[in-house]
Parts: structure tokens; sequence; C-alpha cells
């Protein structure tokens, strides 16, 4: 007789998936990584194919059962709407990993893993930047965060690109001064913006390496550079409008609960852009208490697992000493 798994946890972003089978007790039996998911660009049959080679790859490893598992907890990317969660719902219930399936989107794993309980907000700025919140009763809040037409600035992407144009006016003398027109083209070893603007343009440098410009602004601002600090600024206060507007929404302005903030360029822990969150969060909810989160998305994706099942806080616990 195989293994049982209480929980399947998934947690699959752009670049990589994680998956992990816990047991009733909160042990972890087994865990896989596969490739990334991307369900705009390969279709959503192809996306979820991806998933099923490390959920196969978990399940052997465990000698778990087909079908054996209670709950397959899948915290994803590109689950934006809730439309696109219903649908990839239905997708993943379709191949019988577990008797019952929840979809969301993979901010939730983030918020989840950084919080006692599942009682926050959290806002996650890597590549893009998206915040939500949840409460014990189930209720949520949440942005679409698609891009510009949802209203979104930030993440490292967005950063570069302003980078760029600030840098690109202040270089022929449409805009400001700044030292980025000096940094951004240094850090490929070229001499000014239009070099770089060639450069990208002609493809001689790929254009998704625009992304290691996010970096380069944090360090022009640190060396007190007004443009890029600005930036840096603008960031922190987009943070915090998106945070307290979701504690809002939920009724928790005005409560001690976690902002939990995570992806590549909140966790790098910048020192002006920490300190201007914190003032500021001060402001709009004195009360709330920040955390930036250190442990895999994939434990996020297996207490909301075990959110589901009713599990015994000591299982909680139990497993959330194996993502120390």
């Amino acid at each position: 007789m195989g293994v049982n798994g209480s929980v399947l946890a998934i947690d699959a972003g752009n670049s990589k998936t994680d998956v992990a089978l816990i047991g009733e007790d909160g042990t972890v039996l087994s865990t896989a990584r596969g490739g990334g998911f991307q369900p705009p660009v390969v279709g959503i049959g192809t996306a979820v194919d991806v998933l099923g080679s490390a959920v196969e790859r978990v399940l052997v490893s465990a000698g778990a059962d087909a079908g054996s598992v209670a709950h397959v907890s899948a915290c994803l990317a590109n689950a934006d709407l809730p439309v696109e969660e219903e649908q990839l719902t239905e997708a993943l219930h379709a191949r019988g990993w577990g008797r019952t399936v929840e979809v969301r989107n993979d901010t939730f794993a983030i918020l989840r893993a950084g919080a006692d309980e599942p009682r926050g907000v959290a806002v996650v700025c890597g590549a893009g930047i998206n915040c939500v919140g949840m409460t014990p009763d189930g209720r949520t809040a949440r942005f679409p965060a698609i891009g510009r037409i949802s209203g979104d600035w930030g993440g490292g992407s967005g950063l570069s690109e302003e980078a760029m144009w600030f840098a690109s006016r202040a270089e022929d003398g449409r805009g400001e001064p700044t030292e980025l027109a000096r940094t951004l083209p240094a850090h490929f070893g070229l001499g000014s913006m239009y070099a770089l603007i060639e450069a990208l343009h002609l493809g001689r440098i790929a254009s998704e390496r625009r992304h290691e410009l996010s970096p380069v602004l944090f360090t022009t601002a640190a060396a007190g550079d007004a443009v890029a600090r600005g930036l840096v600024d603008r960031l922190a206060e987009e943070v915090v409008a998106l945070s307290s507007v979701a504690l809002s929404r939920l009724g928790l302005l005005d409560e001690a609960v976690p902002v939990v903030l995570g992806g590549s360029v909140l966790a790098a822990r910048h020192p002006r852009l920490d300190d201007r969150i914190g003032e500021l969060l001060a402001v709009r909810a004195p009360k709330a208490v920040v955390r930036v989160v250190k442990e895999a998305p994939v434990l996020g994706a297996g207490l909301l697992g075990l959110d589901h099942t009713g599990a015994a806080p000591e299982v909680h616990a139990r497993l959330r000493t194996q993502y120390v």
C-alpha cells in the first residue's frame, strides 16, 4: 500500500516550479523542482504539463498512490485574475492529482509563508509588482497586476525602464542631469546612453538583460543621485499605497498585522527603500508589522493547503520547521 499525502503543494513562477508532498502530520515526504509556468506563452495544457513532470517525480519519490492526495494547493504565476484561477483549477483537477484543488496567484504563497496565520498583506516586487491580502474567514484583497493597463508601477523591469528614460533625457538635454546617464551604460561596458540604446535596439544586448539595470539604479541612488533617489522613493510610495489599500479593504488598517515583503527587489534590503517604506507605513498603517519573507514560497502553498484541510496548529508548526 502506497503513502497517502495530505497536501500536494505547488509554487510555480515564471522561471521555476517547486513541488512538495506533505504528510498528514506536516512532514515533507518528497520535493521536486521543475521548469517555469507560463500559460500565456505556451498555453494552459503545455504549462500544466510542466507542473505534471515535477508532480510525478514527487509522487514516485514518496511512493504515493495516484489519487491518494487529499488536497492540491497550487500558487501559480500568471493566475492574475479570478477567471484565470478558475481555468487553472479545472485544468489541475482534470489531472487527478488530488481529491480537491485550490489555485491562487503565487503572491498568496509569499504572504502565507511570511505570516503566522492566513491574515495580513503581502507586496511582491520582482520583475513586476503585486499585492494581495487575506483573512482567516476567507476574505481577500487583490489587484489585477498585469502591467500599466491595470495601474501598476514598479517592479525590476519597470524600474529599469524608468531609469533608462531619465538617463536618456539627461544625456541629450531634455531632462535634468543624473549619474544614471553614466552608470547604466557603464554596466554593459559602454560609454554613453546612445550606445546602450543602440545596442538594445539592434539586439547586441538581449532585451531580457534590461532587468540588470535595477540594481544599478539602487547603487546610483545610494551614492546620492537625486533622480535615482526619487525613483527609489516612488517605489516605496507604491509599496505603501498597495499595502495600505489592501489593509483598508480587509478592515485591517488599524490592527497589528504583518505586511510581508518579497521578491528580488524587496528582499535585497536596500536601506533607503526599507527606511522609506517604514516611514510611510507608520503614517498610513501605524500598527502594521513589516516582515521580509525569507522562507521558500512553496512553504506558503503548503500552509495554505493545511489551512484548507483543517490541520492542527502543531502540523503547521512541523511543516514550518522544515523550511527554516
